[in-house]
């Protein structure tokens, strides 16, 4: 055995060794039993996963590494040529997937301690550093709350069946939503984000996107404007969103919360520019000017268009944010809060504005959270709820007034407080909700309008 040959075998075994005394101190500060099996090769993850509640994750380890510790042994009983690579690739296969559900445990530690994300790039590439250091640092304190617990689960439970949507032909006009799911992948582990959100929205409709946080408003929205794709079938005006997002992502107009404005261009410069980008290329410098020049009479900024715009209110911005989008024409237009740090006359003034735009056959949807002062606006409300599996959830679609009366409440902020979680300052009657209204619609034959 050459000098390089021990040396690597000394470095193998000591961070063997430092491994178990990082996962060995991890388990004290977590006071967890049996913190002794930190020191067993194969039991060291099974212990730490069942301290740390995810208990498959650390059999599912034990047995890779079991399963290596025999790969090792059949390379030295089988020899030969084909059986050398098959027990490489055998190795290698189970390797990468230990690989995978460490990091998966890895990730673990790093929520429980409340560490920053990137604290897993260390774990990949030095897991006995980290381990040591959490363990031996003193500002470093587990939390072991009982949301913390419930939030790390979020999502990976469907959840308890509503009553189905009734089938029903899809309409050729506005927009129909039919959000089966909307998951993603955490490092292996599927999590839903949103489930059986299903409604017909008729054009020249503003609507009102309600939900506490963590409902799910920005996902929904993502997944109806295209942005992230779901399972599901979104059509606006008959035209499939996801089949042909190439050419209907120019027939939605989306303005978020934040100003993304150049401030030394004029008014009218920032809006023609934006639609020499976003018109199509036939589209003539007249009939882009024309399209220009209505957009600000529209939205009352025609007499301010030549000065800049880094001299404009607050209220001006978000006109000016809004008829960027505008300038396109879309057949579905989505703000996210675009009263955003308004007092009450100049949000009234933005939220008239929109009224003015469904009023030219449109559809509008509006996220904001103080919709009590603008709510005779608005011709339909959506209420998204999180319910007992931590998965966004539809528990109410109709006219305000109808949501007062299903939900027994006066105002809309009054609305979000009742499906909101007690954790939260609300009263957490999401689930009686989402199931009362679920039933509510089958019963009328699945009718979403």
């Amino acid at each position: 055995m050459g000098f390089f040959d021990i040396y690597n075998l000394i470095r193998s075994v000591g961070s063997l060794v430092l491994l178990s005394i990082g996962i060995f101190l991890v388990m004290k500060k977590l006071h967890g039993k049996y913190a002794w099996v930190s020191f067993v090769p194969i039991g060291r993850y099974n212990v730490l996963a069942n301290t740390l509640e995810i208990p498959w994750t650390g059999v599912i380890c034990a047995v890779l590494e079991l399963l290596l510790v025999l790969c090792s042994v059949a390379g030295s009983v089988f020899k030969g040529e084909n059986a050398d690579i098959a027990i490489a690739l055998t190795t290698l296969i189970i390797g990468v997937t230990l690989f995978v559900y460490r990091i998966r445990l890895y990730l673990r530690v790093i929520r429980v301690f409340g560490l920053k994300r990137a604290w897993i790039i260390w774990f990949a590439v030095m897991p006995w550093m980290p381990m040591i250091v959490i363990g031996i640092g003193k500002r470093f304190a587990p939390r072991r709350d009982v949301r913390f617990i419930e939030e790390w689960e979020a999502g990976t439970d469907p959840g308890a069946p509503v009553a189905a949507h009734a089938k029903k032909e899809k309409p050729t006009e506005g927009l129909s939503v039919e959000v089966r799911e909307r998951t993603v992948k955490d490092f292996g582990k599927k999590r839903y984000l949103l489930k059986d959100i299903a409604m017909d929205i008729p054009n020249g409709s503003l609507v009102l996107l309600l939900g506490g946080s963590g409902s799910g408003k920005t996902t929904f929205v993502n997944a109806v404007i295209g942005y992230e794709q779901a399972n599901a079938t979104i059509l606006l005006n008959g035209s499939d969103v996801y089949k042909d997002y190439a050419h209907m992502k120019y027939r939605i107009g989306f303005v978020p919360q934040q100003n993304l404005i150049r401030g030394n261009d004029t008014v009218i410069r920032t809006i023609d520019d934006a639609a020499q980008m976003r018109l199509p290329a036939s589209t003539t410098t007249a009939e882009r000017r024309k399209r220009v020049g209505e957009v600000l009479d529209l939205l009352g900024i025609a007499a301010s268009k030549d000065g800049l715009v880094s001299k404009k209110s607050g209220g001006q911005l978000r006109r000016i944010s809004i008829a960027m989008e505008l300038v396109t024409d879309p057949e579905l237009f989505v703000l996210d809060e675009p009263d955003s740090g308004l007092d009450g006359v100049i949000a009234r003034e933005i939220f008239d504005k929109l009224r003015n735009i469904a009023n030219e056959g449109r559809i509008v949807m509006v996220i904001t959270h103080t919709p009590d002062r603008v709510i005779d606006l608005f011709d339909k409300v959506i209420v998204l709820a999180r319910d007992s599996s931590r998965i966004g959830r539809l528990a109410f679609y109709g006219t305000p007034q109808e949501a007062r009366e299903f939900f027994g409440r006066k105002t809309m902020e009054d609305i979000v407080l009742a499906v909101n979680r007690k954790d939260a300052g609300g009263e957490g009657l999401a689930d009686e909700f989402i199931e009362r209204f679920a039933a509510m619609r089958a019963g009328k034959g699945g009718e979403a309008q």
